[in-house]
Order: C-alpha cells, then sequence, then structure tokens
C-alpha cells in the first residue's frame, strides 16, 4: 500500500463509491457469521465497515476475523454503497495490513457495555480515549481553549508564558510544592500570578496565558486536582474589580456559546447546551451568608465558603433562577495579600460560582507598594522573600485587576461530569503520579 491511510472514515462522500480507497484504524470489532465478516474500524472521526467475504479470498478471510480487538490495521479495498452500513457505504477488502497487534486480555474494553472503574480506566488512560464519549470531552475541550483565543483577542489581549518555576509562593501560606534548584529551594507556582502584575508596569496591559497550577492541598475529593490548567488574565487601568469581572461574563458566554455549536459531540454525550444571559447576578458575601443561614448553615461571618456551602448556595440561586452568580465584597481576611482592600473591612475580591461550584476567582489588586508590604505582613509574609515582585510597584504601577479561571471544572459544569479528572488527560491528585 503506497499510503497507510487516504480517508478518515467520516470524510468518505458518494465522490468515493465504486473506487478503491484506503482506510486504516483500530479493530473495535469482529462479527463473523461464517460466509461474510463485519470488521469495524475505529478512527479519530468515528467508525466505518469493513465487510469480507470468505468467497472472494478464503485466506485474507481467515486473517482478518483472527486479528485481536484493538489492533491496528490498514486496508485496501472497494468503496461501496450501503444503505445497511453506518455510514452509507462499506469497504470490500482487497488487502492489508497489519500494523500493530494488540496484546490479549485487553485491559480495558472499549466498547464493552459493562462499565469499568474510573480508576481502572485512568491506569490504562491511553485505551479510555478510545472512547468516542471520553474523545468528546477533550474535543469540546479544544474548541472551548480557541474560544478562549479569539474572545480574549478581541478584547485587546496578548498571551504570555510565565515560569512554573518561582522562588516564592505565589499565593502565600504552605499549599505549595517545593523542589530542589540547585542550590536554592524553589517552588511549582501556584498560579502565574506575581509575573501577570509585574507585566502590568510593562505597558503590556492586558494580558492572559493558559496556565499550570501546582497546588500541594490534600483534599482528594471530585473536584480537587494537585495540576490543573486555567485562563490567567490581568488588566490595567481599571477603575475598580467591575471591569475585570465584565471580561470574565463575556469570557464565559463566548466559550459556552462556542461549545454548543459542536452538535456531534454534544450529541455523543447527550448534552444540549442553553447560553447564560449576561450580566451574571452579583450577591454581596453578607448577603450570601444571610441566605446559608436561613437555610440551615452554621457558617460564621468570615469564613470561606466550603464545598458544602457553595452546594448550598448553588441550590438556593437554582430556586432564584440564576445558574452563574458572583460573590463579591469579601473580607479582606479571607482573600490573598494583594486583593484590594475596600475599607478596613471588606475587599475587591470576588468568585464566579457556577451551579454551586467556584470556577473562577479574582480581585481589583493592591497597586501601592507599601500597602502591598503591610499586606503582606499581615498574612504573615516577609516582604524580602517578594523583592523581585515589589519591585515592579516602585517605578509606575498602574490600577489593576484579573482574575484565574478553571478550565476543568468549567467543564464539568458545562458538560455536567461528576468528576473533575475526566476532564484532564492525565490527572494528577493526592494518590496518583501515573501514569
Amino acid at each position: 500500500m503506497e499510503s497507510y491511510r487516504s480517508h478518515y472514515s467520516k470524510d468518505v462522500s458518494s465522490k468515493e463509491h465504486g473506487k478503491t480507497i484506503t482506510v486504516a484504524g483500530w479493530v473495535e470489532d469482529i462479527r463473523n457469521i461464517g460466509s461474510i465478516a463485519f470488521i469495524i474500524l475505529r478512527d479519530r472521526k468515528g467508525t466505518l465497515q469493513v465487510t469480507a467475504l470468505k468467497k472472494e479470498s478464503a485466506e485474507l478471510f481467515e486473517k482478518l476475523v483472527n486479528i485481536p480487538r484493538e489492533s491496528v490495521i490498514a486496508v485496501n479495498g472497494l468503496c461501496k454503497k450501503s444503505d445497511k452500513a453506518r455510514n452509507g457505504y462499506e469497504v470490500i477488502p482487497k488487502e492489508f495490513e497489519v500494523l500493530s497487534t494488540a496484546e490479549t486480555p485487553l485491559p480495558l474494553g472499549v466498547v464493552d457495555k459493562v462499565e469499568s472503574e474510573l480508576d481502572t480506566r485512568l491506569d490504562n488512560r491511553f485505551i479510555d480515549l478510545r472512547k468516542q464519549e471520553i474523545q468528546a470531552i477533550f474535543k469540546i475541550r479544544n474548541k472551548v481553549i480557541a474560544a478562549v483565543h479569539e474572545y480574549l483577542t478581541s478584547e485587546n489581549f496578548v498571551e504570555v508564558h510565565t515560569p512554573n518555576i518561582i522562588a516564592s509562593s505565589s499565593e502565600g501560606g504552605t499549599d505549595v510544592f517545593k523542589l530542589k534548584y540547585f542550590e536554592k529551594t524553589a517552588f511549582l507556582a501556584q498560579s502565574p500570578q506575581l509575573y501577570k502584575q509585574m507585566l502590568m508596569a510593562t505597558g503590556l496591559d492586558r494580558v492572559y496565558e493558559i496556565a499550570w497550577y501546582f497546588r500541594a492541598e490534600e483534599h482528594n475529593t471530585r473536584r480537587h486536582l494537585n495540576e490543573s490548567t486555567a485562563v490567567d488574565l490581568e488588566m490595567a487601568f481599571i477603575s475598580s474589580e467591575e471591569d475585570v469581572m465584565k471580561i470574565l461574563e463575556g469570557l464565559v458566554q463566548h466559550m459556552w456559546k462556542k461549545a454548543g455549536e459542536y452538535k456531534e459531540e454534544l450529541d455523543i454525550l447527550g448534552k444540549q447546551i442553553v447560553v447564560p444571559k449576561l450580566p451574571f447576578k452579583r450577591v454581596k458575601y453578607d448577603d450570601v451568608i444571610q441566605k446559608l443561614n436561613k437555610n440551615g448553615s452554621k457558617i460564621k461571618w468570615g469564613e470561606d465558603l466550603g464545598t458544602e456551602e457553595e452546594k448550598l448556595l448553588g441550590d438556593i440561586m437554582k430556586k432564584e433562577g440564576h445558574e452563574f452568580y458572583y460573590i463579591t465584597k469579601y473580607p479582606i481576611e479571607a482573600k490573598p495579600f494583594y486583593t484590594m482592600p475596600k475599607g478596613d473591612k471588606y475587599s475587591r475580591g470576588f468568585d464566579l460560582e457556577c451551579k454551586g461550584v467556584e470556577i473562577a476567582s479574582g480581585s481589583q489588586r493592591i497597586h501601592d507598594v507599601e500597602l502591598l508590604k503591610k499586606r503582606l505582613k499581615a498574612c504573615g509574609l516577609n516582604p524580602k522573600d517578594f523583592e523581585s515582585y515589589l519591585k515592579a510597584f516602585r517605578y509606575g504601577m498602574p490600577p489593576h485587576g484579573g482574575f484565574g479561571f478553571g478550565i476543568e471544572r468549567f467543564l464539568m459544569k458545562l458538560l455536567d461530569i461528576k468528576n473533575i479528572r475526566e476532564c484532564i488527560l492525565f490527572p494528577r491528585d493526592r494518590t496518583r503520579l501515573t501514569p
């Protein structure tokens, strides 16, 4: 065969009927009914049917029907119109080549009706990803990230890339991964936060990146990862956090809308997309605490919302007709050191929640170096450990703000996926370091 594949399964049209074509993929299933056998081949775009006739070539027939499932083969044959075949055509093989033989038994079935445990699937992720419903998640993920670039470019943002190995904690606190960096101690970045802010002093006044977060939290829940991805954004010359929130909600709506265009993937997943309307509801932290306490929560003023409080709030807000809502005016003590205070008690920080889960967090940032030093100390941090960061605030820093927006959590809510590990190719959690 000159080429191992000239056509994807879904790209074959009536123009190829009656012609010889080459197709290739994984052997998903073989149905041998004696004189005829149906071999289902799977590629990136779907499946196709190879129909082998024993009377045409008994030798070719026997070799085909005895290929182990999930082996990779290339088939050269006649493309024939067929109303009974899944794509309206079948391929009658003239010759074929086994490109890779799969061992048996398979560690995980691809089309088996019995669902495997999540751990078994993740242990064999390369096979799990052969399933069309799993691939559909990542095809949609690809499209919504493309939508991020599209929307933010239209809003005059510049894409940047910042270091993941850093000299001090991005957020403060202890939930960081330490590593030996030659003779020094370094950390994996919890977020690009410090670098994003430093860039606001450069004249690149609107930046974003698709960032990696590394967080050494010992949570092992269905919505926590220790390595995750996010849209991380910073913008200067703002009047308040409201300017940042408008960009965030516009971005979320655009991503949601774009996801809705991919009908084939959504049909595979059995999902329908309803695009949210803008603006999203704003609810002050004080009002949130009041709503929760009225509905049986024991949360105290000043505490951050935990999983149960977020879920309860999601139920309350859903009854009020809101799936997306901002929590605003958090207590300053509940937010990181770089968050701009609003008076002595509150902050200009916000969280964006969707169906009872936080998907983004942001704020107007402090741009005054002396106030930053004061807040670092108040958070138990030493300003000397942040010298290179603070230096950027000493020579002209405009008012600015930004957010971090979790991609995996967004996909969970978009597609109603129960476990965040389904939304990243090779998840890293408290117990999983391979594959």
